[in-house]
């Protein structure tokens, strides 16, 4: 007889407004197979902190969104793949930096170092967009095996902010398969 074991995604959620549809993108990844463990930014903890009890009912996890003390238990398994959506203009760069001042920001630069699949879905303005130091980051990531959903086969910064069709579908579909 055999066992299958639920692969683990960790979903990075930044201070984007589609964070407050984070539970579209558990839905989505649960659907695809995938056991969800949700890391929150600090900003986007704020924003959804009312939230974080449906959201770890949701996922069965709690939701962590700062370290944990020296000593205290990881509460989460460990990841078979990342997804960070939405990922902000600051998340982008400062993970491109290799800054990891945030919980967050120490898991998706030491999963570069661990070989992990990682996704990213910017959520950002044009203007943002437009910045010279983003498409270096941008660039930087992708060299270093991210994958960055961004343009026409992700998220289009020229299209604006609709929270609603933000493509968190096409998000989990360019994880590898649970």
């Amino acid at each position: 007889m055999t066992t299958t074991t639920k692969r683990t995604l960790y979903l990075v959620c930044c201070a984007a407004a589609p964070a407050v549809r984070a539970a579209d993108g558990v839905r989505a990844a649960r659907a695809a197979g995938w056991d969800v463990c949700l890391v929150l930014t600090p900003y986007a903890h704020r924003w959804l902190e009312t939230e974080v009890p449906a959201l770890a009912a949701l996922t069965g996890h709690p939701v962590r969104h700062q370290y944990k003390l020296p000593g205290e238990p990881d509460v989460l398994p460990p990841p078979d793949a990342i997804l960070v959506a939405p990922a902000t203009f600051n998340t982008v760069n400062k993970w491109a930096a290799g800054i990891s001042d945030t919980l967050a920001l120490g898991l998706i630069t030491e999963a570069i170092g661990l070989g992990l699949p990682l996704v990213a879905l910017p959520h950002l303005g044009a203007a943002q967009a437009a910045h010279p130091v983003f498409a270096r980051s941008v660039a930087f990531l992708r060299d270093a095996g991210v994958r960055v959903l961004l343009g026409k086969d992700g998220y289009e910064p020229e299209q604006g902010d609709s929270v609603e069709s933000y493509p968190w579908a096409a998000a989990v579909a360019a994880l590898p398969s649970p």
